[in-house]
């Protein structure tokens, strides 16, 4: 087992890394932005390590002072967390080559699955099913158009190196079409470096759902349920829960076999996720797969009593997985806490949180990293907290949830808890009647 680990992030992933991290006996070593330096994460850590200025690039994403920082510090392997460096091959590489254990999937899985086209046709391949789309990058607003054509509107443009939405376009009349393929080829070139785009048929009325895998060096894959993501905001999600309530029995057994496969198809080694788009008939089709731990993997602990964070760090020290599949034994529901005013188009709202009540409670569990008087940077992103709850029904967990949010009091700066806060009483919403597209009629009060 690992000595000392370094994780290379910050804010509540890294606190909940250095938890278990505690609990196996496991060193830690933080590193931090100097905007970050009164950060619980520095705090609680068994040492921290200074890497640089408050902007990522020349913090978080410096791979050389990451590096650095786990050679002066003897860490002997790095936890990338979500987000940052947490997929990016050549920072796996860069580690192996320096000696020290990426805890995550190797550089080729990273790469296979971090290209949508190549992911998209691994999945072909392995007997996934796809989304009809191109068979590869469009190469001209004439191939785009005579796709759609055959496809039938409406479409959606995607970068190939997307994420967050990035590179986006939905077309719902040719019309729009040049414009959609020239706008997200600009976009992905502007966030990506990277300008290829192809085209998918645009399902309507779609479900998110994603499914928790692990596979360990040793070619066993298992799958740990299912996540309903569907409650989103332009592709960012705001809510997450299992089991989901679209789901049923046969449709689980299906998505899991499938997620198996789709791992199975690259022999993925690490915890992982397969997204999927589930149409209004319950067909499901694969839309990538995120090689790393997720923001709401909390929600899948709570509903199987297990510890991601550590099952993890186990598979990268060699462990293998004892290979079971898991379904939820409870309901979990998180909400996702920003520093957005959700009255005013949700634009951020850094600054200093004046008073901070954290809530409590039978079924409560609340992931931060803020404290009164902390103050909330406006370099990262505006998530300050996920709170879960968990029952055993679905209703019970949404009014745990309202007590929940009743209670969580956060001053000094605007959050999203007033968006949780109605949208828990939203009668659709309670009944589980909801899509991808549900934010776009639901009205702030």
């Amino acid at each position: 087992m690992f000595k000392k680990i370094l994780i290379a992030n910050r804010g509540e992933i890294a606190l909940r890394i250095i938890r278990t991290c505690k609990e196996m006996g496991i060193k830690t070593v933080a590193v931090y932005s100097t905007a970050d330096k009164d950060s619980l994460h520095v705090k609680f850590a068994d040492e921290a390590v200074c890497i640089g200025k408050p902007q990522s690039t020349e913090s978080y994403l410096n791979i050389p002072h990451l590096m650095a920082a786990a050679e002066i510090t003897n860490a002997d392997a790095i936890h990338p967390g979500y987000g940052f460096l947490a997929e990016n091959a050549r920072f796996a590489e860069i580690c192996g080559e320096h000696g020290i254990k990426f805890i995550g999937p190797t550089p080729e899985m990273i790469r296979k699955m971090g290209d949508k086209m190549t992911a998209k046709e691994t999945m072909i391949a392995a007997g996934v099913p796809v989304i009809p789309g191109s068979d590869g990058l469009l190469q001209s607003v004439d191939e785009a158009k005579a796709l759609a054509k055959s496809m039938g509107l409406p479409v959606i443009i995607k970068a190939t190196a997307g994420g967050g939405g990035k590179g986006m376009r939905v077309v719902w009349e040719e019309s729009e079409l040049e414009n959609a393929y020239n706008m997200a080829k600009n976009e992905a070139r502007a966030a990506f470096s990277n300008d290829g785009i192809y085209m998918e048929k645009f399902v309507e009325e779609p479900r998110h759902i994603e499914i928790q895998v692990a596979g360990d060096q040793y070619g066993k894959v298992c799958h740990l349920s299912e996540r309903d993501c569907s409650i989103q905001r332009r592709h960012q999600k705001l809510v997450e829960e299992s089991p989901s309530p679209f789901m049923t029995p046969e449709l689980r057994e299906k998505m899991g076999e499938a997620a198996i496969r789709a791992a199975a198809a690259i022999n993925y080694e690490s915890v992982g996720t397969i997204e999927f788009l589930v149409d209004k008939h319950r067909n499901f089709y694969f839309m990538e797969m995120n090689t790393r731990i997720q923001v709401e993997h909390g929600v899948t602990e709570e509903v199987i009593n297990f510890d991601l964070i550590k099952e993890q760090i186990k598979i990268a020290a060699g462990i293998p997985i004892s290979g079971k599949n898991y379904t939820p034994q409870m309901h979990a529901i998180e909400c996702r806490i920003n520093a957005e005013d959700p009255y005013n188009d949700f634009r951020p709202s850094p600054g200093k949180i004046t008073t901070l009540h954290i809530p409590g409670g039978h079924g409560v569990r609340v992931d931060s990293h803020i404290y009164a008087g902390y103050v909330i940077p406006p370099y990262y992103d505006s998530m300050v907290a996920k709170i879960i709850t968990m029952a055993q029904t679905r209703e019970e967990a949404i009014n745990t949830m309202e007590r929940a949010l009743s209670e969580f009091v956060i001053e000094g700066v605007k959050t999203t808890i007033p968006f949780h806060q109605q949208l828990m009483r939203d009668e659709n919403f309670r009944k589980g009647n909801f899509t991808t597209k549900f934010t776009e009629t639901f009205k702030l009060v």
